[in-house]
């Protein structure tokens, strides 16, 4: 028996919006790190996102460990679009403190 070797291309695709995602899921890949860096095993992992196979999530995470830069500035980049998107939220969506405080009011009058 002869072992084959050959390269394989890591499970990352970039849907619609530029987003990575794991195999042929939903599941992002910033999720797919941040739980390894949390200390999960790729078989956690998989036990919290079921949709996710064991081998694209060693294959991810092998990924990572071998152009950790590139991810980080990735994850970074990421974060920062986040932070965006919630900002611009912010900026349009009403203080909801002011409405929960007068419905506990009248709650407790």
């Amino acid at each position: 028996m002869s072992l084959v070797l050959e390269q394989e291309t890591p499970p990352l695709h970039a849907d619609v919006t530029g987003a990575m995602r794991v195999g042929h899921t939903r599941v992002l890949l910033e999720t797919v790190i941040r739980a390894f860096q949390d200390g999960a095993s790729p078989e956690a992992i998989v036990q919290r996102y079921s949709t996710l196979s064991l081998s694209d999530v060693y294959n991810t995470i092998g990924y990572y460990l071998r152009h950790q830069d590139a991810v980080d500035i990735y994850l970074k980049q990421r974060e920062q679009l986040a932070e965006a998107v919630q900002q611009q939220f912010d900026s349009v969506q009403p203080d909801l403190s002011s409405i929960r405080s007068r419905l506990l009011a009248q709650h407790n009058e």
